[in-house]
């Protein structure tokens, strides 16, 4: 699958409006500026990626988007 192609999947998947940083990263990759890496990661490289990723704080920004998410999903009932 191409880079591109999985860029897409995790547009569906995540993010509900434009994202910046996926365009930049498939802008990135369509014009060859972005490879894709030599080796894929381990299993151990992407736990230690996940656990640093989970570590990380969460930005103000991101609680107030997804604050704003939860105050707009209509409620059953």
């Amino acid at each position: 699958m191409s880079p591109t192609a999985i860029l897409k999947r995790i547009r569906r998947l995540f993010a509900s409006e434009r994202s910046e940083h996926l365009d930049s990263i498939n802008d990135a990759f369509l014009k060859g500026t972005l490879n894709e890496p030599v080796r894929p990661m381990s299993d151990q490289e992407l736990a230690r990626a996940i656990r640093e990723f989970r570590a990380a704080p969460v930005s103000d920004r991101t609680l107030a988007k997804l604050s704003r998410r939860f105050v707009e999903v209509p409620r059953d009932g």
